[in-house]
């Protein structure tokens, strides 16, 4: 069973990355056949946070290597600085959103936004989803 829940780890991680990869539904298996929902939601927020984490540390280092030539990373950069220059560190909270949120973390490194006032909004919004999944897999 513990390679299960490794898998798990490593599918939330990596999902949190630009990778195009969603880990609901290895969530999803998890809360199904284990013996508590606690475990898998822990395991999978504390790996999607991870991925999370390095993707905003990638952000940090990256910002002077974005090809800003590229229009379509020009463009998504340029919208995700508006909001979060508009919304600051509460809008990562909407870091599990796919594709938006790893770009809204990105961006966020790339700004140079407080390190632990980003983690924190990005595990609330993390924990809330995956809790909400695991609710709705048990009970819906």
């Amino acid at each position: 069973m513990i390679w299960l829940y490794l898998s798990l780890f490593g599918v939330s991680f990596l999902a949190a990355t630009v990778l195009p990869l969603g880990s609901e539904a290895a969530l999803a298996a998890m809360v199904v056949h284990a013996e508590s929902l606690w475990l898998p939601l822990v395991i999978a927020t504390l790996g999607n946070v991870l991925g999370s984490a390095t993707t905003f540390w990638l952000g940090q280092r990256a910002r002077t290597a974005i090809d800003h030539r590229n229009r379509k990373i020009a463009e998504r950069m340029q919208r995700a600085e508006r909001w979060l220059g508009r919304w600051g560190t509460p809008a990562l909270i909407l870091a599990w959103l796919p594709v938006i949120g790893d770009v809204l973390v990105g961006v966020a490194g790339a700004l140079g936004m407080p390190w632990l006032p980003s983690l924190a909004w990005i595990t609330l919004g993390k924990a809330l989803r995956y809790a909400a999944i695991g609710a709705a897999v048990l009970w819906v």
